[in-house]
């Protein structure tokens, strides 16, 4: 089962019908320190298109993990990426996996989340749990469909990020992805 069949059975928690792609993946982990990287960590890699560019990009020895909350989009994942550390839970409990790993705080985290279908108390403890998680200085991106701005959710996140962030960038929309996205790049 793929995505689209996911996100039809919970759409609350997939958010996408579509894969990312491949122009998405490489404005998500651009300008937000993932080639240099000592600990980088991706939450909700779904399908993994994210996670082949952190792969292509990282340097070799960079901590990597993934967070992956779908026990569907999990099983998929590590049969894709057997090598790749991945812990089937939610990101908002990302500083016990650290603990678990032994990893200080996050450099850089990659965001494949539908932040606009979350309510606002779980978009509040994601965001907490990530800016406890990422050292100063650290980055974070996620992107979000261009419809979603219209949406009361994508607006609260907009707010959100400016309001958690001492910096944050909003990249060019990818036309060519289903739908058109963007990205947007925090900094601690």
């Amino acid at each position: 089962m793929g995505i689209f069949w996911e996100f039809l059975k919970n759409p609350k928690r997939t958010g996408a019908v579509a894969t990312s792609s491949r122009r998405l993946a490489r404005m998500i982990c651009s300008e937000i320190g993932v080639e240099d990287a000592s600990v980088i960590v991706e939450y909700g890699p779904g399908t993994g298109v994210f996670t082949e560019e952190i792969l292509r990009v990282k340097k070799p020895e960079a901590n990597f993990f993934a967070i992956e909350h779908s026990p569907t989009l999990a099983d998929s994942f590590r049969r894709k990426f057997p090598d790749v550390r991945l812990f089937e839970d939610s990101a908002e409990n990302v500083a016990d996996m650290l603990d678990e790993t032994g990893h200080g705080q996050i450099d850089s985290i990659v965001c494949g989340l539908p932040w606009a279908a979350f309510d606002e108390d779980l978009q509040d403890s994601l965001l907490n749990a990530t800016l406890a998680s990422l050292k100063p200085g650290g980055q974070f991106a996620t992107f979000a469909y261009l419809q979603g701005l219209l949406l009361p959710a994508g607006k609260r996140f907009k707010k959100k990020l400016a309001e958690s962030f001492s910096k944050v960038e909003r990249s060019p929309t990818i036309w060519r992805n289903i739908p058109p996205a963007f990205v947007y790049r925090c900094t601690k």
